[in-house]
């Protein structure tokens, strides 16, 4: 594959909990858990295929597809929804031209929904990558998004 990933895996392979360590610093380094490079982590680990992609998809934190640049989070627990975080991600998505769970073509944004932030006097709550952002409305959607564009 490539000199990264060789280092990845010899660095972490005899450590306890190997395979999540080597699936978090790969995700990291490649933005995304890519098909080939996991089948390459089975071989070189003799684990199977099956148990790494149950892994990969188990842990929400891990992702198969590219992600943007920026991942744009929009809450919708209880008191954002009631307070309009719905027709935020309409706005949202209309905007960058994707839809929740995809990525811009560009691959700048991601956009996903949230159940909670954990924000709930700020609703309706966008998080940008670690920038949490209160009080929303349409007309504040643009002006955030205008920040991260490149």
């Amino acid at each position: 594959m490539d000199e990264t990933l060789d280092q990845i895996i010899d660095s972490r392979k005899s450590r306890p909990g190997a395979i999540l360590s080597i699936l978090e610093a790969v995700q990291e380094t490649y933005g995304y858990l890519p098909k080939e490079i996991v089948e390459y982590v089975s071989k070189e680990l003799s684990v199977p295929l099956s148990q790494l992609f149950s892994l990969a998809t188990f842990y929400s934190a891990f992702t198969l597809k590219p992600r943007g640049k920026h991942t744009v989070h929009v809450c919708l627990g209880t008191a954002c929804h009631v307070r309009g975080a719905p027709k935020i991600v309409d706005e949202i998505s209309r905007v960058l031209t994707v839809e929740p769970g995809d990525t811009t073509e560009d691959r700048t944004f991601t956009l996903e929904t949230v159940r909670c932030v954990g924000c709930c006097s700020l609703a309706p709550v966008i998080r940008v990558d670690k920038d949490t952002y209160g009080y929303n409305t349409m007309d504040k959607v643009a002006k955030i998004l205008v920040k991260y564009k490149e």
